[in-house]
């Protein structure tokens, strides 16, 4: 880190550690100064408080995000990609360099404003992966709006309850997605959703393929609208606690958790992540193959690479369309050198052979990224060997929606320093892990396991629960006061590495993905001959978790068609209500 050089006795990775943690301030202001642009500098580093759930970075400061991902970037090499956009089809791609990728921010921008989104207000986008989707956001961001990044596989239902929960007048959306070569109804998915949002006045609606879709009085054709717009947009200056982006993702108790992260604390951490973790360098290709629906696609799709002045690849498809070696052939074709993925993914190829992995280039890869999940040693070893040829390193990185980016990740480190296949290892800078034991106390040894916690705030972690912050305090802080609860179990070895060991709540991890048993409950519960149900996970070779629910029902069924009956209506209802369940 160039900043570090200012830091007395600072001399590799660890000592820069131990001062991130020690001299927290410090460490952060500098990263702040060096990494962001700033309309007016901050004058306060932090004022937090974690038992409180206080948090705040850089109050006094003002700046926008789409500035620091674009502008100054234009300023220095417009004609750079920035997005390269992986359609569905092999071979299809779209290069979108930065000045383009601001033009279509700006008319977007003023689209918005135009047609009455103001500062404040929050816009929910039902995208797949798309340039578009990518200038949403940035639009939102340059306007002054929040966004709500809602995934394009979820249901109607589970749409509007994050619609309705942000209290959006605005969707943003496209006809028909395309994935694994089919179409995907987008554009009645939302017609369905917004049935039930009365808050909602308008959903644009871009064109991704050539098929028609009936438009309703509330439809904004997006880009006829937007060739009528300048490609001059004026950025708002957003104080640094201003809210940037809202992501729900799934909790013990049933409602889904819209989490808050904010402009500059938010951006600074995954820009910080993305460069260290991933040993990203300038001209390199930036391959997470994440969906921007979550905050994978958010912090390594978008945010960070953007930020950094990078190159980023927008996935669309699937690892297996239209043949298993997918990945491998996009690697070859777009000379990726970074690559991020699921385990689930992972575990997925390694069935089909190291047939499709061997048939392709894979040469320009330097480091390979695991996320979602804690990576099993087979398909570590297979990504490292196989993937990597043995000589790319693998960073099986941990942390979550609420962190906003890299907590725990064998990278950065020391030169030549170990990495253990499994493990997450160590801590990113700033951040200070502790396991606690049942009673709640700092487990002081190595080689022991426990409930992971933080131990003190960072900058991109989420700020609270969207008109909920007593939820917030009550899961995040209350369980430990004065630490950050993730709710995750963890070990330490003695020789001061993590390994993330799982789930300490009722949530589950499916292919990646955290879905409350909860929210599953409450729909089979609507089954009408079901009295009460559970639902636990159970492990699955491929997904990690799955899951199954138990019904109980107020009578006996001997008749199997009756039973059988059941069973499909209970998978229709689930399907129904969120179609990643």
């Amino acid at each position: 880190m160039p900043e570090a050089a200012g830091f007395d006795g600072v001399s590799d990775r660890s000592t820069l550690q131990d001062f991130s943690v020690s001299n927290s301030e410090k460490f952060w202001a500098a990263a702040a100064r060096h990494r962001l642009s700033w309309i007016r500098t901050f004058d306060a580093v932090r004022d937090c408080d974690l038992s409180r759930g206080k948090i705040k970075w850089f109050e006094g400061g003002k700046l926008n995000v789409s500035v620091n991902c674009l502008d100054r970037h234009v300023h220095t090499c417009p004609d750079k990609v920035a997005l390269i956009w992986e359609r569905d089809e092999p071979g299809s791609e779209v290069k979108v360099t930065y000045r383009e990728l601001l033009d279509m921010t700006c008319r977007l921008g003023n689209l918005l404003r135009r047609r009455g989104v103001k500062r404040g207000d929050c816009v929910t986008i039902y995208m797949p992966p798309c340039p578009m989707a990518v200038a949403s956001m940035l639009a939102c961001a340059r306007i002054g709006a929040a966004h709500n990044v809602v995934f394009a596989g979820f249901s109607a239902e589970a749409l509007s309850e994050r619609i309705r929960d942000a209290q959006s007048s605005t969707v943003i959306t496209v006809n028909q997605g395309v994935r694994g070569g089919k179409l995907v109804e987008l554009k009645k998915t939302v017609d369905e959703a917004v049935q039930s949002c009365p808050t909602v006045q308008q959903v644009f609606v871009a064109t991704r393929t050539e098929n028609p879709v009936l438009m309703a009085a509330r439809d904004v054709a997006l880009d006829e609208e937007m060739l009528k717009e300048d490609v001059v947009c004026e950025p708002e200056a957003m104080d640094s606690e201003d809210v940037l982006f809202l992501l729900y993702t799934s909790g013990s108790t049933g409602k889904p958790k819209g989490l808050v992260h904010t402009q500059a604390g938010y951006l600074l951490y995954a820009a910080l992540t993305h460069r260290y973790v991933f040993s990203y360098q300038d001209g390199d290709v930036f391959g997470c193959v994440a969906d921007i629906g979550w905050i994978t696609g958010h912090s390594y799709t978008v945010y960070g690479p953007l930020a950094n002045g990078g190159t980023t690849v927008l996935f669309e498809s699937t690892p297996i369309y239209p043949d298993p070696g997918r990945y491998w052939e996009m690697v070859q074709r777009l000379k990726i050198n970074q690559f991020y993925g699921a385990p689930t993914a992972i575990r997925l190829l390694l069935k089909y052979g190291d047939q499709w992995v061997r048939k392709y280039d894979r040469s320009t890869l330097k480091t390979l990224g695991s996320v979602g999940e804690p990576i099993n040693t087979e398909a570590w070893e297979w990504y490292h060997t196989v993937v990597g040829d043995g000589r790319c390193p693998v960073v099986d990185t941990w942390w979550q929606t609420e962190t906003g980016g890299i907590c725990i990740s064998p990278k950065p480190s020391d030169p030549d320093a170990e990495i253990i296949p499994g493990m997450a290892m160590r801590p990113f800078f700033g951040i200070k892990p502790v396991l606690m034991d049942t009673e709640g106390n700092v487990q002081s040894s190595s080689d022991t396991s426990g409930a992971l916690c933080i131990a003190q705030p960072w900058p991109g972690m989420a700020r609270t629960i969207h008109n909920n912050h007593q939820r917030f305090i009550e899961t995040y802080c209350q369980p430990h006061p004065g630490y950050f609860f993730t709710g995750d179990g963890a070990y330490c070895s003695k020789e001061g590495y993590y390994q993330i060991t799982g789930r300490l709540d009722d949530v589950i991890n499916v292919s990646g993905h955290r879905i409350g048993t909860a929210e599953i409950e409450d729909v089979v519960n609507q089954c009408p001959v079901v009295a009460e149900s559970a639902v636990i996970g159970y492990a699955h070779d491929i997904k990690g978790e799955g899951r199954r629910e138990i019904g109980c029902l107020p009578f006996t069924l001997d008749d199997p068609t009756a039973v059988q009956e059941i069973i499909q209506g209970n998978s229709e209802l689930c399907n129904k209500h969120n179609s990643q369940i």
